[in-house]
């Protein structure tokens, strides 16, 4: 049992947070959060809708009044003392992501130092919110820019990384002066009640972060972009649901920042390291089970190194073990649900049905209905799923090319654009291909791209806005210039 592992159980809630207060649905309607390691449920959470996301706007709105105008420096003061209650509480926050989510233990742990790393950030960025004094027009006159907080901001957040996808939205917009309203996703709403506590437990005013938890999204969300109060809404999630939020939000043109799918390639040339493309892909590909947004969708391989690759590339999957994320002895845990599983196998079907073989795995594993075996795929090509299709999943599949006009072309044949990698020796190409990827971040002979310090976000159908470096804290805020006459 989870309650049994933690050492604070102040930190496993099972309320919303609104306005400072834990709140329960008033008829006591509660919904089930699982394990899927073991299919178990972990805890029973109150089931809040549009009613309780209106109450919530309306204190993070009362508190935005007073948190707007609080110094820069005291706002940066409490953001780092919650960074330091995160990083002072890091085990049990990976113990409940484990447990809610699925993920190993090892990743968890890093994801919750990852996740603070955006607080940390954005606690010192608060103190660097700059103007600018431009160029007088005329003699008597000066012009001025300063920037604001845009106010209000509605948050929804994906089950994925339960913790990281919610600090680097909340840290910024609390960074620049902004409240907000989260809404995280229903099935790993433990890893926000437990940031919320910490962020309380720190000192962060009442109402100026919130926390509406609930099965009913679409009530939910049309309540945060329909409601005039709210100035922002940020979002990560699936294509379909932004274009959603963002064609709601324009009725009362809000601002808004999306980070959405991906269909990241990997580009594989003939006269890469090897070993380090290897290792470099696994972690791409494997990380969190195949369940994120940067993940390695297509791994396209030179013909002359195609089947080398293969071969070491299936060598090391084999070593991968499934089991439950708690045990230090499983390298790879459960997919989120039933349905995420599902999904993977009729993607590998079409894949199969087309021509494609199976080098290792490619059905549901004998640990349970959750987990699905590390899978690669050989001989594939653009006409199945998998090469439109994001797969959120342990598959590989490994595409072939033969110029490097070719795989340009193949990986920028998608509407997405949010993470594309590449391993070469050769610096002609790396700033030819790097400059012709249709993608708003690119690792060359690296995977492990994301932190605090870049800007993370996509361009065309993978959305728009960044997120993390100084970048990120502009979207939380209004450019506003003051011209200052009779000088």
């Amino acid at each position: 049992m989870l309650e049994q592992k933690l050492n604070d159980l102040s930190l496993l809630k099972h309320a919303g947070f609104i306005n400072g207060q834990w709140i329960n649905d008033k008829n006591g309607k509660t919904f089930e959060v699982f394990n899927p390691a073991v299919g178990e449920v972990i805890a029973n959470v109150a089931d809040l809708g549009a009613k309780e996301t209106l109450h919530a706007i309306e204190a993070a709105q009362a508190a935005f009044e007073k948190w707007k105008v609080m110094p820069a420096k005291q706002r940066s003061s409490l953001l780092r003392r919650w960074f330091d209650l995160v990083i002072e509480n890091q085990e049990d926050l990976a113990l409940i992501m484990t447990f809610e989510q699925g993920k190993v233990i090892s990743e968890s742990r890093g994801e919750v130092v990852y996740g603070a790393s955006y607080i940390e950030w954005f606690a010192e960025e608060a103190k660097r919110i700059y103007g600018d004094v431009l160029p007088n027009t005329t003699a008597d006159r000066r012009s001025l820019v300063i920037k604001q907080p845009v106010g209000v901001v509605g948050a929804i957040t994906p089950w994925n990384f339960p913790n990281a996808m919610i600090t680097r939205k909340v840290a910024p917009a609390l960074a620049a002066g902004c409240t907000i309203v989260l809404k995280p996703a229903s099935e790993t709403p433990l890893s926000a009640l437990a940031l919320a506590q910490l962020a309380d437990r720190a000192g962060i005013p009442a109402g100026v972060f919130n926390v509406v938890v609930g099965t009913d999204a679409k009530a939910i969300g049309a309540e945060l972009t329909s409601n005039p109060t709210v100035k922002k809404i940020t979002f990560t999630g699936s294509t379909v649901v932004g274009k959603l939020l963002m064609e709601q939000s324009a009725k009362t043109v809000k601002k808004t920042s999306m980070e959405l799918g991906g269909n990241a390639p990997v580009l594989i040339f003939e006269d890469a390291d090897l070993d380090k493309a290897i290792e470099g892909a696994l972690v791409a590909k494997f990380r969190n089970a195949g369940q994120t947004c940067i993940c390695a969708n297509r791994i396209l391989v030179q013909d002359s190194i195609y089947e080398e690759f293969i071969s070491r590339f299936t060598a090391r999957v084999s070593e991968f073990v499934l089991g439950d994320g708690v045990s230090s002895e499983s390298t790879m845990g459960p997919l989120i649900t039933r349905k995420a599983v599902a999904g993977v196998v009729s993607l590998v079907n079409d894949a199969m049905s087309q021509g494609a073989k199976i080098c290792i795995g490619g059905s549901v594993a004998d640990n349970g209905d959750y987990f699905f075996q590390p899978t690669v795929l050989r001989d594939m090509n653009t006409s199945m799923r998998l090469a439109k299709e994001e797969v959120f999943g342990p598959v590989a599949p490994v595409f072939k090319f033969s110029t490097e006009k070719e795989a340009v072309a193949m990986a920028n044949d998608t509407e997405f654009g949010l993470a594309a990698y590449m391993y070469t020796k050769d610096h002609s190409r790396i700033w030819r291909v790097g400059e012709a990827l249709e993608y708003g971040m690119v690792g060359i002979n690296e995977t492990a791209i994301s932190s605090e310090m870049i800007p993370f976000g996509g361009v065309k159908e993978s959305g728009q806005g960044r997120e993390g470096s100084k970048y990120g804290l502009e979207d939380y805020l209004e450019i506003k210039y003051l011209c200052l006459g009779d000088i």
